[in-house]
């Protein structure tokens, strides 16, 4: 999928994905992507989603699951 079939809302807003994840065109995401094995990519995803859930109850609460849903969900993408 490339930048422009992204479906991704972008806004400054956004607490998932603001405007500055899409410096220089291309969204982050989607740059790692290309440059990871496909294992590297997965183990980042889930990585995230570790990162997300565990820091829940001491840092951003709601914000913080819902930024590890979004990385699942990515994950779940990937594998599917």
């Amino acid at each position: 999928m490339t930048f422009e079939e992204s479906n991704v809302e972008i806004s400054e807003n956004d607490s998932i994905n603001p405007n500055h994840y899409i410096f220089g065109g291309i969204e982050t995401i989607e740059y790692l992507k290309a440059k990871m094995t496909a294992d590297e990519f997965r183990g980042f995803l889930k990585g995230n989603v570790l990162k997300y859930v565990s820091r829940e109850s001491k840092k951003n609460g709601l914000e913080d699951l819902k930024k590890a849903k979004w990385y699942l969900d990515k994950l779940i993408e990937v594998i599917e």
